[in-house]
């Protein structure tokens, strides 16, 4: 026998990897692809990224819990938003907001900005249970409301900004910033308007994130480490509820769903047992009238990545699919915005990073004529509610230590 093992052994280094190679099909057929079905392209702005604002409002700040606030001012920014006013309630995040724009009055309570009548527009990224009250609370002084997600973590909340909404007729919008600021994620949906794969049936979101961020921006959530609402879910609204309200929002989106159900969902806390209260891992699937979803939510980004989290979208069309890998190309380069194309003729590596983001301008012009451009109103709450629900239907897992 040992004989025998030794001759194989032999014969297998003869024969060499190319012999081997020529000798099953499959690997024969991947050395014969026609490097003409290989597409490389650089995407261009589909609109001048560096135009002129065409309106302006005035807007302010009122809380700011999650970092995340410094991207939704950006956004309005860029599209003609004047920033003249901020409150937040806890002295670290103010201090570091008031370095950030110096020249922006800050105010002592939540009140001097929502009973100020030249302020049309709210921004908040306070403690999620508290956006909705608060947004309530904005629109019925005759303002619009832009929230960071979760906008709401519960279904009466919900309920209450739908009924707020019929009866003020202002905006209660929630910055998904997974779709609307990421460069990628605004092409794949305009390939996917231009039929660049049929139909959409599917959506697989993978959107793993890191808990401390290490060398990154200093205005990024984490970055400066994490407060006592972020390990509670009653404050965050749980993982499916939190991180899973970007993935909802692109699964209605790129299927265009009007109408969904969570078919099965589960949560657990794998690795921080010091911290009961938190939940670690998350997915759910969803079933729409328009097609379907897969969401996997995970807090266990490792340092070696060099960013706060992998994530990935995929689109399954009738006629192809489209992967997007948002914030980086892993062990090749650090840049993100890299999108992937397979249909009948080629398949194409796209790079997106000049892409022009238009939330901001449609947004602004949204609040002056009152449309809904930038974002589907609708469309936003029925995000907003399937992930309360799903989290509502989660199974809690308690896995076994090896």
């Amino acid at each position: 026998m040992a004989l025998d093992i030794f001759g194989r052994r032999e014969f297998l280094r003869a024969a060499g990897s190319a012999g081997l190679m020529a000798g099953v099909p499959a690997l024969a057929e991947m050395r014969e692809i026609d490097p003409a079905r290989i597409v490389h392209e650089v995407a261009g702005p589909e609109q001048d990224a560096e135009a002129k604002p065409k309106y302006s409002i005035k807007f302010a700040v009122c809380g700011m819990s999650h970092d995340h606030i410094y991207g939704m001012v950006g956004a309005i920014q860029r599209g003609g938003g004047v920033l003249v006013a901020a409150y937040g309630a806890e002295p670290d995040k103010l201090a570091a907001f008031t370095k950030r724009f110096p020249g922006v009055k800050m105010v002592k309570s939540e009140e001097e900005i929502l009973d100020d009548p030249s302020i049309q527009l709210v921004l908040s990224s306070t403690i999620p249970d508290q956006r909705a009250p608060l947004g309530i609370r904005a629109m019925r002084k005759g303002k619009d409301f832009l929230s960071d997600k979760p906008g709401a973590t519960s279904l009466a909340q919900i309920d209450e900004i739908r009924k707020t909404i019929a009866e003020t007729k202002r905006m209660y919008s929630i910055l998904y910033s997974e779709r609307f600021e990421v460069k990628a994620a605004i092409k794949a949906g305009d390939l996917v308007r231009a039929g660049a794969i049929g139909r959409v049936i599917q959506t697989i979101n993978i959107a793993p994130h890191q808990i401390v961020q290490h060398g990154v921006d200093p205005y990024a959530g984490g970055a400066g480490g994490r407060p006592d609402w972020f390990w509670d879910a009653a404050r965050y609204g749980g993982i499916l509820t939190d991180i899973g309200s970007h993935q909802v929002d692109q699964f209605l989106y790129y299927t265009g769903s009007t109408q969904a159900e969570i078919v099965a969902s589960q949560v657990a806390n794998v690795d921080h047992p010091q911290k009961p209260k938190f939940q670690d891992f998350g997915d759910m699937m969803l079933r729409g009238d328009r097609g379907f979803g897969y969401v996997r939510l995970d807090w266990f980004t490792p340092d070696g990545l060099g960013t706060w989290g992998d994530g990935r979208l995929f689109l399954l069309g009738t006629e192809g699919y489209i992967e997007v890998r948002k914030y980086i190309d892993i062990a090749r380069s650090k840049q993100g915005n890299n999108l992937f194309l397979v249909d009948k003729t080629s398949a194409r590596s796209i790079d997106c990073s000049n892409v022009a983001l238009p939330f901001g301008p449609q947004f602004v012009s949204d609040v002056v004529n009152r449309t809904h451009i930038a974002q589907d109103q609708t469309q936003c709450l029925l995000a907003a509610e399937l992930v309360v629900r799903a989290q509502m239907k989660a199974q809690h897992v308690t896995l076994t230590n090896a």
